[in-house]
């Protein structure tokens, strides 16, 4: 199995360099399966049926999401429409809309994913560990391979859900800082590991956001509204991982970041 996640993918020039490069770049890695983390696909926070739709013409099939994902409030009513190929945190409390995983089968191998919001310097939410736990043993009666993004302020925090998901899953993958780390490793017992892959989005940015305003937020600690940065070049940031059918184990795991000219 060769997987493609993509990092968290910011607004509409997020969007559009999805829609450019990804039948390439397919191709160029054989890839098997498709995931993005989506959770700021709407103007760069949150999710709408529109820019859902939008994401898995271009070729995602599975979307994860984080802390983000409910900004657009009429996603609520919306977001079962998107099952069963995007999944809503598995740690917010029973009853919130969506689903908190999903297993789909490809070219005959099962394949499982969930997301977890971290609890460091981010509103608290269920332990992501305990429910790491409980999702895991939920998910190993189908299938040994799955993947998690852990979407998480603190590098410590994913790196701990790695350490105790080793062997037990087939990654770990951290989002949500929008920069892409080079820590990427695979622990012994298969489990590929990386503390955050990064963004699509605007290159000539503040983590995909327009700079003038973060600026006068850091300056004069005054409120600012964000908007996405949607002119210029695009970084693309993700990772390839070649998973093993039969064990779920990890086998590589390569980075990937490129610039896109407009």
């Amino acid at each position: 199995m060769k997987l493609l996640f993509i990092g968290d993918i910011i607004g509409k020039l997020g969007r559009k360099t999805i829609r450019q490069i990804l039948p390439g770049l397919k191709k160029e890695f054989a890839i098997d399966l498709t995931v993005a983390n989506g959770e700021n696909l709407a103007h760069g926070s949150g999710i709408t049926l529109k820019t859902y739709d939008e994401a898995t013409m271009a070729g995602i099939e599975v979307l994860t999401s984080g802390n983000h994902i409910w900004e657009k409030r009429e996603f609520l009513k919306e977001i079962d429409r998107c099952c069963p190929y995007l999944v809503r945190p598995a740690n917010y409390p029973a009853g919130v809309p969506g689903k908190d995983h999903v297993i789909i089968e490809k070219g005959g191998v099962k394949i499982g994913f969930f997301c977890l919001v971290g609890r460091v310097f981010m509103k608290a939410l269920d332990c992501p560990f305990k429910t790491a736990e409980l999702m895991v043993a939920k998910m190993r009666k189908e299938t040994n391979l799955i993947l998690v993004d852990i979407h998480a302020e603190a590098s410590s925090e994913k790196m701990a859900m790695a350490v105790f998901l080793g062997g037990k899953v087939s990654a770990v993958l951290g989002t949500h800082t929008h920069v892409q780390t080079a820590d990427e490793r695979i622990y012994p017992g298969g489990t590929a590991y990386l503390t955050d892959v990064g963004m699509v989005g605007a290159y000539d940015s503040i983590i995909g956001v327009q700079k003038d305003p973060i600026l006068e937020r850091y300056l004069t600690q005054l409120p600012t509204q964000y908007d996405p940065e949607e002119k210029g070049p695009a970084l693309f940031n993700a990772v390839v991982l070649t998973i093993d059918n039969k064990s779920g184990k990890t086998e590589k795991i390569e980075r990937i970041y490129r610039v896109i000219e407009p």
